[in-house]
This record gives structure tokens, sequence and C-alpha cells, in this order.
């Protein structure tokens, strides 16, 4: 085999097909869609991944039984104390921002809990969501303190406004 001849034919930059652009270019009038029909129009909704053609759909079809919490469900990073111990220093900040700088808050998470898993050697001042009680035993006797960030505000659910007040006559 010559290597010279390996990419002959082969192009890389294909230009686009420039449909509707006059009789001439043979793409003109209808662009490719035919005549009539549901896909001919330009704001037709096409039918999503899970239309069946008319038939019952198959999500439809199943038995739904149980149920789940995965809506409601909050993912939780836990982190041990031997590991603060381990990453910070004396004095040091632990929050949100700072364990995801050191690598131990990665991702998506709803909150942080620190466990009481290892020891404790310097003073540090933690400001997490959740904290074990032996975990704040452990911080708290070597002179560090602990501050709970508040939960989210729940959002208020009054569907219904106020009447305003009658006029008296």
């Amino acid at each position: 085999m010559n290597l010279t001849q390996v990419s002959v034919g082969v192009h890389k930059r294909k230009k686009k097909k420039r449909v509707g652009r006059g009789i001439g270019s043979g793409h003109g009038k209808t662009a490719g869609r035919g005549h009539k029909g549901q896909y001919s129009s330009a704001g037709a909704n096409l039918p999503g991944a899970l239309f069946e053609g008319g038939q019952t759909p198959h999500y439809r079809r199943i038995p739904k039984r149980g149920f789940s919490n995965a809506a409601f469900r909050r993912t939780i990073v836990a982190i041990n104390v031997g590991d603060l111990d381990r990453l910070f220093a004396e004095g040091d900040t632990v929050d949100p921002q700072s364990l995801r700088q050191k690598g131990l808050a990665n991702g998506v998470f709803d909150g942080i809990k620190i466990l009481g898993e290892g020891e404790v050697t310097k003073k540090l001042k933690v400001r997490v969501h959740h904290i074990s009680a032996s975990a704040k035993a452990k911080i708290e006797a070597k002179g560090g303190t602990f501050e709970q960030i508040p939960p989210p505000k729940k959002p208020v659910r009054n569907k219904m406004k106020p009447r305003p007040p009658k006029a008296k006559k």
C-alpha cells in the first residue's frame, strides 16, 4: 500500500447542502421537504423520541408500582475529622469552598456532614451543614468551633390571594 494514496478522495471540509436557493440549485421550492404533509412546514412539531405513531406508548402500557423518594432525595457528602486534620492547618476555616479546593467535596451535593472517624490535633473553625456528636466533641476538645450553615428557607406555598376588604357604604 502506498501511504500517499491513503487519504485520496477523503474530504474533511465538506460544504453543507444549501437548500431553498432557487430552481437552478436542484434544491429549491420545497427544499427537499416534499409536498404537504406533517414534515413540510418549518414550524411543525415533530414527534419526540417516545412517540410510537399513535399507538399507546410503552411508558403508559407498563404497570406502575411502588413509590420512589428519588425526587426528594438529598445528597450529603460525608467527611471524617481525620481528613480535616490531615489537610488543614492550625486555625483554618473549614467550609464548603475550602473543602472543594482541597478535593474533599467534589461534584453536586445538598450538604456536608463531618463524621468522627480519626483524631484531631489542631484548632479548626468548622462551618458546614451537619456534624456528628463525636466529631463535634473532638473539634471542641482541641479548642475549635462549629457553626451550622442554615438550610434554605422553605418556599411559601400560599396559592390563595387574600380577598380585598369590602367597602362599607
